[in-house]
């Protein structure tokens, strides 16, 4: 139910972004979401793209650090609240959203999010109908 997000330790200075997408470009892997979490020396870039792990090892033999790890995605209908719907199964199930961030592809929101109890979310996303997406799937949406 969860799927692969790369998660990209990039300096904060000129330079790095554009050596982390060139390698991904000469692997041919499409990036599908990314959002970088920054502070003053350093940023955390992350991402969800096509073939994960064939990326991650792309990333690596460039130098770049690199972590996979597993989030959840949704597909939601596009409209107002729906992700505070989707927010408030898992709040009161008592399970924290550790980050999130989300996008509208084809005309659906698409939320993607860490929890610091996979188990229990997955039960919850069951229990409440709520449409979980894999990789193949937004690849082949995007």
């Amino acid at each position: 139910m969860t799927i692969n997000q790369l998660s990209i330790f990039i300096e904060n200075r000129s330079g790095t972004l554009i050596r982390v997408l060139e390698a991904l470009k000469q692997a041919n892997i499409q990036i599908v979401a990314s959002t970088i979490a920054d502070t003053a020396e350093y940023g955390i870039y992350r991402l969800i793209c096509s073939e994960p792990l064939r990326a991650c090892e792309a990333l690596k033999d460039a130098g770049i650090a690199v972590a996979v790890s597993d989030v959840f995605a949704l597909e939601l209908d596009n409209q107002p609240g729906r992700a505070a719907d989707a927010i408030e199964a898992f709040s009161k199930a008592g399970i924290s959203i550790t980050y999130l961030y989300s996008f509208l592809l084809r005309g659906k929101g698409i939320l993607i999010f860490r929890t610091d109890d996979n188990a229990q979310a997955a039960q919850v996303i069951t229990d409440n109908n709520m449409r979980s997406i894999n990789e193949e799937a937004l690849v082949s949406i995007a």
